[in-house]
């Protein structure tokens, strides 16, 4: 609940400090008094949209402070902690706005962007006025009242789980469909290329060396020739071979004279034994390049076939084998997707069959909740000034489709007068007919989760007589259970209130000033018989407003 607003510089408001208590708070006071001030204070403090323009004059910013208690708002507190702003049982929001128009909004001290501030505020209070009632006129909404009313909110989510999970499966369906049919149609395409590459017989080995083998094979006279010339250095009678051979044999002879030789012995020998492996390897290269020589024709056409099979798929040829295995496994997977498909179309019915099932059950619970509603709904309307009308939450007709929250949809339909025909609420209503309906669809949801503070701008307005006590009664029946603050310019709805807070507005060196009181009963009687008989007050009105007052307590 509400327990303290804090108000600076708010248009012609310097400063107020006003404490709230649970159950009805009446404000009242003369038309232009400010208490409009308060109510678009509390919007802006619960995430409203500010400008410049509130900022009061001379000053360089407004600054409206709310202090609530949430002990029991457990779904609030459980927000709060997800946005790690938790503060035990107290939720503080503040709105600070400046000349340029932007703005600063606070949660427990923590700066917020406004969008969450808008969320917690929307945890906290809730708006009813003239102005105030585009939720009505939603038709979404529409279906919200009517599940709070039948406690089929919690069912509600269980078929948007099932909907969620249906049109997940749906995607993938969609998605891996439209992939095999892009695989199929290519089906022919691709075995053409994986048969060109298997007749092609492509081994890693082959891609790896063919391209020096087509180079050796091209420069083949010239590496004859220059190995040739190193053998002849190497393995002549008087070549590097036989040098070492004859070093060694002179270093074994003389390690007899002098030990301190072995080491320079081994090296020669080392040498002796690498330039020797030289001679076998160069022997043996000579001998294939000699036989290469022959094979040039052939192994250019075979990698101007390999480069030819590159540029078709795009990759260099040591790709090549890759590519054929990339190939093969896409006609593979061609081949088990028909499976996969089945598997999923077999989890997409799980998953329509769990929908229709829980969709069903919440049909039956909200066409159950909408007879009771509409005719409580219809019955408080009728009390409030409303003669003849009657309203009907629509259900239905239930349709064919997995959608978002049921199959049905829900409207609010409306007639204001007898023989008219049922219509859509938003063709319907004027200003002060959405203010009742709203007051009766208030209290008639006695066991609906209404947010803790519940705030009643001006809903008695085009009323008066009995129907104006009539809809005091109502808001002080509703304040058994929560906060409610009321802005009303009817004695009747005045008398009705716990606490009552009156708005006045004075001038001083030129500036205007608003100011707030909470009255005592003395002044409550003056407050109510003002409104009662004007500015002059007479004995019989004071005494009228006395009754009043003491009938409401």
């Amino acid at each position: 609940m509400l327990e303290h607003l804090n108000i600076k510089n708010l248009v012609v408001v310097e400063e107020l400090n006003i404490e709230f208590k649970f159950g009805m708070t009446v404000i009242t006071g003369e038309t232009g008094a400010g208490k409009s001030i308060l109510i678009q204070a509390l919007k802006i403090v619960a995430g409203s949209r500010s400008d410049a323009s509130l900022v009061r004059n001379g000053a360089a910013k407004a600054e409206i402070t709310a202090s609530f208690s949430v002990r029991s708002n457990t779904k609030l507190k459980s927000y709060l902690e997800s946005q790690d702003l938790e503060n035990d049982a107290e939720c503080i929001l503040r709105r600070v706005i400046v000349l340029d128009g932007k703005s600063r909004s606070y949660v427990n001290g923590r700066k917020v962007p406004l969008s969450i501030l808008s969320d917690i505020g929307s945890y906290l209070i809730d708006m009813h006025g003239q102005n105030e009632h585009q939720l009505l006129l939603r038709t979404n909404h529409h279906r919200i009242l009517l599940d709070d009313f039948a406690r089929s909110q919690g069912l509600c989510d269980e078929v948007n789980d099932a909907y969620s999970d249906y049109h997940d499966v749906k995607n993938k369906i969609e998605a891996f469909s439209a992939e095999s049919s892009l695989l199929s149609s290519q089906k022919d395409l691709l075995m053409h290329q994986i048969d060109e590459l298997n007749q092609a017989q492509i081994n890693m080995e082959e891609v790896n060396n063919i391209e020096d083998d087509y180079k050796a094979s091209v420069n083949s006279s010239q590496l004859i020739e220059k190995i040739s010339k190193i053998l002849n250095s190497l393995n002549h009678d008087l070549g590097v071979n036989n040098i070492l051979i004859e070093s060694e044999n002179l270093l074994d002879q003389s390690i007899k004279l002098d030990s301190r030789l072995d080491d320079i012995r081994e090296l020669i020998s080392s040498a002796q034994l690498q330039v020797q492996e030289s001679v076998y390897d160069l022997t043996d290269y000579l001998s294939k390049i000699s036989n290469q020589e022959d094979n040039l024709t052939q192994l250019s056409e075979r990698i101007t076939l390999l480069h030819g099979l590159g540029r078709k798929h795009n990759c260099q040829i040591t790709e090549l084998v890759d590519a054929q295995k990339s190939l093969e496994e896409k006609v593979r997977d061609m081949g088990s997707s028909s499976e996969a498909l089945g598997k999923m179309h077999q989890e997409l019915g799980k998953f329509e069959k769990e929908y229709f099932s829980k969709s069903k059950i919440l049909t039956q619970e909200r066409k159950k909740a909408s007879k009771i509603l509409s005719k409580e709904v219809t019955l408080l309307m009728q009390n409030l000034g409303m003669p003849g009308s009657e309203i009907i939450f629509k259900v239905g007709p239930p349709g064919s489709e997995v959608k978002l929250n049921g199959v049905e949809d829900v409207s609010i339909q409306v007639k204001t007068n007898v023989g008219q025909d049922f219509k859509p609420l938003n063709k319907v209503a004027s200003g002060g007919e959405l203010s009742r309906i709203s007051l009766a669809l208030s209290v008639s949801g006695t066991n609906t989760e209404l947010i803790p503070c519940v705030v009643f701008d001006e809903v008695d307005v085009g009323i008066s007589g009995s129907v104006a006590e009539i809809v005091g009664q109502m808001l002080k029946k509703l304040s058994i259970k929560y906060q409610i603050i009321c802005v009303t310019h009817l004695a009747q709805v005045a008398a009705q209130g716990k606490d009552h807070i009156k708005v006045e507005k004075t001038q001083k060196d030129g500036l205007t000033y608003t100011s707030v009181t909470n009255l005592s009963k003395k002044e409550r009687a003056d407050e109510v018989a003002r409104i009662l008989g004007g500015i002059e007050i007479s004995h019989k009105t004071r005494i009228a407003a006395e009754e009043m007052i003491d009938s409401g307590s």
